[in-house]
């Protein structure tokens, strides 16, 4: 079937990118579901900077791509071997298709599944199959297994989570990685305790996303650390108890000595920058922890005395989707939602057409937006 998506054929064009213009409106050619895999109608999709890395090169992957993973959608139909998923369903997409049989599906871990990863990284389905082309009859690779800047996907079944119909789409596209990421970074990496102080550093839709998480969870204190003062106005707004610029020489004292008895017991970073990781860790007390869910170049690295570690118990961990289970948590914080307690909505800045995508992936590189969410008609 023809469909129109935003396609990346080039990483590092210049800014702003609503003059270079990197990703490419067209008209491609989606093959229809395999064994295992299902046809989605996309209804919303988020930008995130996961995407955004994509586009400026600092996060290879291999082109051309359809760009897109967080979104939101229904079932059109089903390739064979799929029992539990029917047409008409309403899903939101995971971008690490668990295949539920490696060492880490197995033990609880499904963000760090083998395969899933294995066939993100070379832009398949799990399968390892690519389902789209352009006019050219060159194949076009998938995002995260999902590729969802497009008016329909193929995906695996192990990408996607049957959600409540109730949920408007615009909304349930966040679950997908904002909400997943930013509450799961708190709730399953960080394991923040009821009481606990948390420092946030880095404003986006995901750290937005973790602060309410930490509200969720009973959090003490809940510090919000950007560069940005508006970013740091709506922290206040959506119940943060005090925020911070990082960039002042005096916020590590501030913290540790200020708003907290030396240092806050979590401190999560989602900025991707290793300035804002030095600053997350420099403000965690001596037996805290530290956890970052950003994705800086790979060639950046972190200077770091493994003595600090060592004489104060301190911990340093990764976040990967959250450390998420998504078919469980993804339907928890929607019900959370639901009933109040987990306000994601605020995090919906903006609703965009797909040919606008190009003017929002600017906006969020100039750090002026929360999330913005593209939606199809119809």
């Amino acid at each position: 079937m023809k469909i129109k998506a935003a396609v990346l054929y080039e990483m590092g064009k210049s800014r702003p990118y609503y003059e270079s213009n990197p990703l490419q409106i067209e008209e491609i050619d989606l093959s229809e579901p395999e064994y295992g895999e299902i046809l989605v109608r996309i209804h919303a999709a988020g930008l995130c900077h996961s995407d955004l890395s994509v586009i400026d090169g600092n996060r290879p992957r291999p082109l051309p791509m359809a760009l897109g993973h967080e979104a939101a959608g229904e079932v059109v139909s089903c390739g064979g071997g799929v029992a539990d998923l029917k047409p008409g369903d309403h899903v939101v997409f995971s971008f690490v298709p668990a295949c539920g049989h490696c060492d880490p599906c197995m033990t609880g871990r499904p963000a760090l599944c083998e395969p899933g990863n294995a066939s993100n990284s070379k832009g398949t389905l799990l399968s390892g199959g690519i389902r789209l082309k352009n006019k050219n009859l060159q194949q076009i690779n998938h995002h995260l297994g999902v590729s969802a800047f497009a008016e329909y996907a193929i995906v695996s079944r192990h990408s996607l989570v049957k959600i409540d119909p109730a949920l408007p789409y615009e909304i349930a596209a966040l679950f997908g990685c904002a909400i997943l990421t930013g509450v799961g970074t708190v709730a399953n990496t960080a394991n923040l305790q009821m009481g606990q102080n948390i420092l946030i550093v880095g404003l986006g839709g995901v750290g937005f996303a973790a602060l309410l998480g930490a509200l969720a969870r009973g959090a003490g204190k809940v510090i919000a650390a950007d560069i940005n003062p508006q970013k740091r106005k709506q922290a206040l707004q959506m119940g943060a108890h005090e925020t911070i610029d990082p960039a002042d020489q005096e916020a590590v004292a501030r913290v540790r000595e200020g708003m907290t008895h030396g240092g806050v017991d979590v401190a999560v970073e989602f900025a991707g920058a290793i300035a804002a990781l030095e600053f997350a860790f420099a403000c965690t007390r001596r037996g805290g922890t530290t956890v970052t869910a950003g994705l800086p170049h790979p060639a950046k690295r972190l200077d770091l005395s493994p003595v600090t570690l060592v004489g104060e118990e301190r911990t340093l961990k990764g976040a990967y989707l959250g450390s998420s289970i998504p078919s469980r948590d993804i339907p928890a914080y929607i019900s959370l939602f639901l009933s109040g307690r987990l306000p994601v909505d605020k995090l919906l800045s903006q609703i965009l057409p797909l040919e606008a995508i190009n003017e929002g992936f600017e906006r969020l590189a100039q750090g002026n937006t929360i999330r913005q969410v593209i939606t199809f008609p119809g």
